[in-house]
C-alpha cells in the first residue's frame, strides 16, 4: 500500500464533503449560527480545518506561503458560502499538490516541526490530520442538520472514493 495517495485521497474526499456540506446550508447565516451545547458553528468547524491542513500540509511539508491566523479561525464570522467554499477549493488544491510529492522516506522521517510539544512521524501525523478533517466534519454535519432542519447527508465516507477502489470483478 502506498501510504501518501490514499491518505491524499480521503483529505480530499472529506474536503470535497466539506464543500458538499457548506453548499446544503439554505442561507449564508446559518452557517454561523450557533445553537444551545454547541460551540463552534459550521462556518467556524469549515474554516479550522481549511486553516489546519493549509498550515500542517499546504505550509509545513509543501512550503507555501499560507500564513495561518488561528485565533482568526474562531473568531471570523458572516463569511458568505461562496467564500467558504473558495477556501476550501484552496485546501484541496494544497493538499493536492503536497501530497502528490511526498516520497515514503518523508513519510518515515519526523514531520518538520514539533506538533503539541511533541516529535512524530510525519505519516503519523498526517494520519491524525485525517482523523481531525473528519471529526470536525461530522460535527459540521450535525450542525447543519440541527440548525436547517434538513437530514440529506452529503455523500460521506463512501469507500468508492478512496484511492484503491475498483469495481468488483463478476
Amino acid at each position: 500500500m502506498m501510504l501518501a495517495p490514499s491518505l491524499a485521497a480521503i483529505l480530499v474526499r472529506e474536503l470535497t464533503t466539506l464543500r458538499l456540506e457548506i453548499e446544503a446550508y439554505p442561507f449564508d447565516a446559518d452557517l454561523w449560527r450557533v445553537v444551545p451545547g454547541i460551540s463552534n458553528s459550521g462556518g467556524t468547524l469549515a474554516l479550522h480545518l481549511v486553516g489546519n491542513l493549509q498550515h500542517f500540509i499546504g505550509k509545513v511539508l509543501g512550503r507555501s506561503a499560507y500564513v495561518r491566523d488561528r485565533d482568526a479561525e474562531f473568531a471570523t464570522r458572516e463569511l458568505s458560502r461562496a467564500e467558504l467554499v473558495g477556501k476550501v477549493t484552496g485546501a484541496i488544491a494544497a493538499v493536492q499538490r503536497t501530497m502528490g510529492s511526498l516520497t515514503p522516506e518523508q513519510l518515515d522521517a519526523p514531520y518538520p516541526e514539533p506538533v503539541a510539544k511533541v516529535r512524530l512521524l510525519t505519516g503519523d501525523f498526517l494520519i491524525h490530520l485525517a482523523s481531525h478533517l473528519s471529526y470536525h466534519l461530522g460535527q459540521l454535519d450535525y450542525h447543519r442538520r440541527i440548525v436547517t432542519g434538513g437530514a440529506a447527508l452529503s455523500g460521506v465516507v463512501s469507500p468508492t472514493r478512496l484511492w484503491s477502489a475498483e469495481p468488483e470483478s463478476a
